[in-house]
């Protein structure tokens, strides 16, 4: 939790229009309420980042990609700008795994440039974020309530998550385990003849010759430390290309099916 002493919070982060650093002086009487579209704040986001812990679960939903000079690893979830197949009308699809970029929402850790640290921030302009009769608060007496506590734990095992992927990822740079690879998709017009082939992506994915290819030593040593079975999830995921694929054309049919009938 921020101290009272001075902060400056640096940087900017998906989905947050006004992050501050949660204190009680400021934030006393604040919490959060149930709203009636809980993830409309991420609906126009169809890359999302992934932590290497988050691998296994996720790649039963979608492609798991590695974008970028930092081969920062995504979640694809669309294959168009500004939509997420996997949030309608402010729902997410409890079908799919929601990753934890997006469930630790409205807190989030940020840097505090002037003491060299992270601090705890709340998005003040969260929907559900409120004054007035929150059901879950943040503050109850002197201290942060049972709700913010876990919220704090959350948010550290995300930090650790995201610090070991940050170390997975620049140990399969040393070993040189990536590739360039590119996805396209090809819709259907009105009349039902093939649109034009459209690139969806550039992006980089572990190499599955390279990864074979590796010494036995160097092998043995990723998998005692989980990091194979995240590079074979990692593999795996990419057959979801053709789910968000079929996802998209099956929303057009139905546009084009409601436009039809006005």
């Amino acid at each position: 939790m921020a101290e009272k002493q001075q902060s400056t919070v640096t940087g900017n982060v998906m989905f947050y229009k006004k992050p501050v650093p949660l204190n009680r002086e400021q934030h006393v009487g604040y919490g959060v309420k149930p709203v009636a579209k809980p993830f409309e704040f991420m609906a126009k986001n169809h890359f999302l980042p992934l932590t290497a812990p988050e691998f296994g679960s996720a790649a039963a939903s979608y492609p798991i990609i590695f974008a970028g000079e930092e081969r920062s690893p995504l979640a694809v979830m669309g294959i168009r700008t500004d939509e997420n197949l996997f949030v309608t009308d402010g729902q997410f699809n409890q079908d799919f795994y929601m990753p934890s970029f997006a469930r630790r929402y409205p807190f989030v850790l940020a840097g505090d440039q002037s003491n060299d640290r992270f601090v705890v921030c709340v998005d003040e302009d969260a929907d559900c974020v409120t004054k007035k009769s929150p059901t879950q608060k943040f503050f109850e007496g002197e201290d942060t309530s049972p709700f913010t506590k876990e919220a704090f734990q959350f948010l550290q095992s995300f930090e650790r998550d995201r610090q070991a992927t940050n170390a997975m990822v620049e140990e399969f740079k040393k070993l040189d385990l990536f590739e360039s690879k590119e996805m396209n998709f090809q819709g259907q017009n009105a009349d039902g003849t093939p649109s034009e082939r459209q690139k969806i992506a550039d992006y980089f994915a572990i190499s599955e010759e390279k990864l074979r290819n590796l010494p036995t030593e160097t092998l043995k040593s990723l998998n005692d430390r989980g990091l194979l079975a995240v590079a074979h999830a990692h593999l795996i995921s990419l057959s979801n290309w053709q789910r968000l694929v079929n996802m998209t054309l099956r929303l057009d049919s139905e546009k084009q099916a409601k436009a039809a009938k006005k």
